[in-house]
């Protein structure tokens, strides 16, 4: 409830320094518009921004449970065998140099205007940071759990699986919350590049049209998904460490 009351002042103080700028600096509204403008462009085009947002939160939903159970899957993988470790890892920092979103047109390109480039793209710009995120929290594991389950003769798997993953899971989350935050902005990026539908091509649709109201109007969306998709990954985070403990 402190939480909610806070984002609730911090947001109302935002908007209304958003209301003085417009006032004191006398922009066009074609520059910037004011909150009531953007909000009679939210409301008067609710059902077309709805249908715009459902295609991004699609994209974005994808693209997240698939980045993210890559990503797990790769980092289990790394830590349990120092071959891989040797191999890809070196690959993964490469892999960083090459910036994402130019990606992007290549994707297009590739699989035309649909829902997969998008999805790709949020995948490909959470990947890197679950992977290290829970690979990290799997190297962390403490060294006496690890020495007391060999001397007990535990199999590898039930190593992993009791031992390990639980001790890694503080850093799967904090990958997982920065992914929550990432993948609307790689689904938003594979929309400006080439789509059809969704907040980022509604984007483009508005700038075109110099309805700069409605962009806002769509970024807004965008930011309330974002927010949404962090704050509930952030509770799921709680209620896994909370079952963690309680098996433990």
């Amino acid at each position: 409830m402190i939480r909610l009351m806070r984002f609730v002042i911090v947001s109302a103080g935002l908007i209304l320094l958003w209301h003085l700028l417009v006032v004191l600096t006398d922009l066009p509204p074609f520059i910037l518009p004011g909150p009531m403008r953007v909000a009679t462009a939210l409301f008067g085009n609710i059902e077309l921004i709805s249908q715009h947002a459902l295609v991004t939160i699609a994209e974005v939903l994808l693209g997240l449970g698939l980045g993210s159970l890559l990503g797990a899957m790769t980092a289990i993988g790394l830590a349990i065998s120092p071959l891989a470790r040797t191999m890809l890892r070196p690959m993964m920092v490469i892999s960083q140099a090459l910036p994402v979103f130019a990606l992007a047109p290549l994707l297009t390109l590739w699989l035309g205007y649909g829902l997969w480039p998008k999805v790709i793209m949020a995948l490909l710009i959470i990947y890197f940071p679950v992977t290290s995120a829970f690979f990290d929290g799997l190297m962390a594991t403490p060294r006496g759990m690890l020495d007391l389950a060999r001397v007990m003769n535990a199999q590898p798997w039930r190593i992993m699986t009791h031992i390990r993953i639980p001790a890694g899971l503080p850093g799967l989350a904090s990958g997982l919350r920065l992914a929550a935050v990432y993948a609307p902005i790689g689904a938003i990026i594979g929309e400006w590049v080439g789509a059809s539908q969704g907040l980022g091509y509604l984007m483009l649709l508005a700038n075109g049209r110099a309805k700069t109201d409605l962009m806002f109007a769509a970024l807004i969306v965008i930011v309330i998904i974002t927010l949404s998709l962090h704050a509930s990954v952030e509770r799921l985070c709680r209620v896994l460490a909370r079952r963690m403990q309680f098996d433990g």
